[in-house]
């Protein structure tokens, strides 16, 4: 690749950012199509978006923009997608708190319900708190305002609450005094990494 630009160092800082973001770019892709390879094709999409631009984008945010380039592509396939029925079988009941693998249920239900959001709300959810965006920084990938991304995020967030009961996060059962709000079940109490 190298001198494909006719700037050797150009190339090799495509290279080096692909190489420290690339996981980072991966598991958001597979968080917007739920399945890997779609995901990996996702982001070989996007980032032969970017290559092109990378000289006019390499010094400045360029983790942002190729972010927005994964949502806008994802949401182009989706558009084209065939939207009939997708089979699924019924979510798992809730697990006792002795079950040595309520986490690894708790987590197939968690990415169960999310991909079945809409695709704006799982965009939504994927920027806000795996990628821990700001609501602005949300809407300018997203191209829409404010308001929009707290009321996706609001209606994404009741969906996955209602289909996971009052469990907490960890897998664990929900502790004493536990109000159903997702700050008292994440960790920290604000945006959630999950």
């Amino acid at each position: 690749m190298t001198g494909a630009m006719g700037n050797s160092g150009s190339a090799r800082d495509f290279e080096a950012f692909v190489a420290a973001c690339g996981p980072r770019l991966l598991r958001m892709a597979w968080l917007l199509t739920a399945d890997p390879h779609l995901a990996e094709d996702l982001l070989q999409t996007a980032l032969a978006k970017v290559w092109p631009k990378w000289p006019r984008i390499a010094d400045e945010h360029p983790e942002a923009y190729v972010r927005k380039t994964l949502v806008t592509t994802h949401a182009s396939w989706w558009q084209r997608r065939w939207k009939g029925e997708v089979p699924h079988g019924e979510l798992p009941d809730r697990a006792s708190s002795g079950d040595p693998f309520a986490a690894v249920d708790l987590e197939q239900s968690l990415a169960d319900a999310v991909r079945h959001l809409p695709r704006r709300q799982r965009a939504v959810l994927v920027l806000r708190y795996l990628e821990d965006l700001s609501v602005e920084e949300t809407a300018g990938i997203l191209g829409c305002r404010p308001g929009t991304v707290k009321s996706q995020s609001v209606k994404a967030l009741r969906t996955l609450r209602t289909v996971l009961g009052d469990r907490p996060l960890d897998g664990t059962a929900p502790p004493p005094g536990y109000d159903g709000s997702l700050s008292a079940c994440t960790a920290g109490g604000g945006q959630s990494r999950a």
